[in-house]
């Protein structure tokens, strides 16, 4: 009856965090701390290609296969293994060859995965052929005067960032997972910000290190008859109770494990022998259903598991339970003790609350979809500040409802920081006149960017664009969108982040295909070549581009401008806006039938092709 009990609570914690426990145990998958079907699909079906390749290069024989060096982990590995064994340009040769032969193999297959132009693609070029850790030893090499030293480095580096990776990462992993659920259990909401609660109660190398006291005890019993298995159940608390207090040593932690485990052990076996049915399911689905439920579903019930066995080393009073000591991990605080704790937060709400009048009617529908005001009014410029303040709140206003664990309670808070004020607000709305000036701005600068870009790589002067004026207005168009459209998201960074690259995607494929439709397949950009582009109209790499300078637009420089705009008389701005509006429509008229075009613009080829080798070869 306890067993069920527990595993009905387990599934109740799940069903209410769903989607950020599936994650948690996902991670947990792809890590290695627990076992999947799908991870064991994964890597078989990665052993059977990789099988492939290496029989097809030794059947096709020597000089072929140094012609068509296989892609990925085999060629790589060939690199790595000469560059450890001293031979570096015998590595170099080799890498080379896997460069040119994804270039083609881009060129012929799948245009998609470019490889032959961008930035992003040289950087894949060079991770995945091996270049980058050959002038990495050459270099070393070559200041220290000595052929082996680098590779020796190299290999003390890769072997730094392994143990590193597993200290840091892997090993400290199972406590992050076991807050997750822990909290996930007790309160409404678990935001993904929990994910690094050690680091920001700076206990991360601390509790990494008694994590690996934990393993290295592990390892120990492993080598005796029948101690591996028993300590393994002895030890099963480990990461819950550093979960709870990240104060405690390993030898604590370890110690408090043993004393709840005594008389458990087999319980514990016979709990995880129950969840025997879902790994049968988990190996029928590939690892599906392990994946989407039973893993997370399993983690939630051992949570649930830990949770008991709290509870009873603490009602006998057992010595080291008054340890565990988070008291409102597993019950909500009284609203009182909210009320004291996080007293500013509830007075800044207060003063958030009164006196703030809400656009209202179609002029309140606009200006709360789009962020877009016919004017800018002083109520306007309050409601503005007063959603800045909201933002600046963010999760505090969760927790003082009880939704949310409250970090002040807690024996490790968070460290906090003082934040500058800035003198602007990104969250605030924008008049009419204000984006058509910033149409204006944004499309100006765009037009000197790609100016500036042609200018230094091949020293010529070429009006970009279709229009005869110094002005893209992609640009204009795509950062006015990106303030009007995602004015919804703006106080959350990271969808922000997403939706301008997919909006500014969107706006440039849309783009590049009317053009070509209304010009007879006259192109103005080309990003065939590019690593993961799309029919050559849009590229990974550009979009990235766009969603970093579109943070800067949204967060930053837009509302620097306003505020400077917003100084402008407003019968000034309107003279200028119109002055700039009639220019561009007269632009337009002209450019609809005689579009900017020729060498440099519609024609543009590059003036080298330095990816290709063979050319550079011949030229040589």
């Amino acid at each position: 009856m306890i067993r069920r009990e527990i595993k009905a609570r387990g599934r109740q914690a799940l069903k209410r965090h769903y989607m950020i426990l599936v994650m948690t145990g996902l991670i947990a998958v792809f890590l290695g701390l627990q076992g999947s079907s799908f991870d064991n699909t994964l890597r078989m079906y990665s052993s059977d290609h990789t099988q492939q390749d290496l029989t097809g290069v030794e059947e096709t024989g020597r000089q072929e296969a140094d012609t068509r060096v296989a892609m990925g982990s085999t060629g790589l590995m060939d690199v790595l293994e000469h560059i450890i064994m001293g031979d570096p340009e015998k590595g170099r040769e080799i890498s080379e060859k896997i460069r040119e032969a994804e270039i083609e193999r881009s060129e012929e297959g799948n245009r998609i995965l470019g490889r032959s132009r961008g930035a992003l693609s040289k950087m894949v070029n060079a991770v995945t052929s091996g270049s980058l850790f050959v002038m990495f030893v050459s270099g070393i090499n070559s200041l220290s005067g000595s052929e082996n030293l680098g590779s020796l480095i190299l290999v003390m580096l890769a072997l730094a960032g392994i143990a590193g990776f597993y200290l840091l990462i892997v090993n400290t992993y199972a406590v992050i997972s076991a807050r997750m659920f822990l909290e996930g259990r007790c309160y409404e909401k678990l935001p993904i910000q929990r994910f690094i609660f050690l680091l920001r109660a700076r206990r991360w190398i601390k509790v990494s290190m008694a994590m690996l006291l934990c393993a290295i005890y592990q390892l120990l019993w492993t080598f005796t008859l029948i101690g591996g298995p028993i300590k393994y159940y002895s030890y099963y608390m480990v990461p819950y109770i550093l979960a709870e207090n990240p104060d405690l040593t390993g030898r604590e932690a370890v110690t408090l494990s043993r004393k709840m485990m005594r008389g458990h052990k087999w319980e514990c076996f016979v709990m995880e022998c129950s969840f025997i049915g879902w790994w049968i399911l988990g190996a029928f689905t590939l690892g599906l259903s392990e994946v989407l439920f039973s893993i997370p579903y399993q983690s939630a019930a051992f949570c649930e598991y830990y949770v008991y066995l709290r509870d009873r080393v603490k009602s006998l009073s057992i010595p080291g339970a008054e340890l565990l000591n988070d008291r409102y991990l597993y019950e909500t605080a009284p609203k009182k003790v909210l009320e004291e704790a996080y007293a500013d937060v509830i007075e800044c709400k207060k003063d958030l609350e009164a006196g703030v009048v809400r656009p209202e009617g179609i002029r309140g529908l606009i200006s709360g979809w789009f962020g877009i005001s016919w004017d800018i009014t002083k109520e306007d410029r309050a409601y503005e500040e007063n959603r800045e303040r909201q933002v600046r709140l963010g999760m505090l206003d969760d927790v003082v409802e009880g939704k949310l664990y409250p970090v002040r309670l807690s024996r490790f808070p968070a460290a906090v920081k003082q934040k500058r004020i800035e003198t602007f607000h990104y969250m605030r709305h924008y008049s009419v006149w204000s984006l058509i000036l910033l149409f204006f701005i944004f499309s100006i600068f765009g037009w000197c960017w790609e100016v500036s870009i042609h200018l230094v790589l091949d020293g010529v002067f070429v009006n970009r664009g279709t229009f005869h004026g110094p002005w893209l207005p992609i640009y204009g168009a795509g950062g006015v969108l990106l303030l009007t459209v995602l004015n919804r998201v703006r106080s959350h960074p990271v969808i922000e982040f997403f939706s301008i690259m997919l909006l500014c995607g969107i706006v440039e494929y849309g783009t590049s295909y009317y053009l070509e439709k209304v010009y007879d397949g006259k192109k103005w950009w080309d990003y065939s070549g590019y690593f993961l582009n799309l029919n050559g109209r849009i590229c990974a790499e550009g979009l990235l581009v766009f969603g970093i300078g579109g943070m800067v637009i949204v967060y930053v420089a837009a509302p620097l401008l306003d505020n400077w705009i917003r100084g402008i008389k407003k019968y000034v701005l309107i003279y200028i806006c119109l002055a700039l509006l009639a220019l561009y429509i007269a632009d337009c008229a002209y450019s609809a039938g005689h579009p900017n075009e020729g060498k440099g613009i519609t024609d543009y080829q590059p003036l080298t092709r330095t990816w290709d080798s063979r050319v550079c070869k011949q030229k040589i």
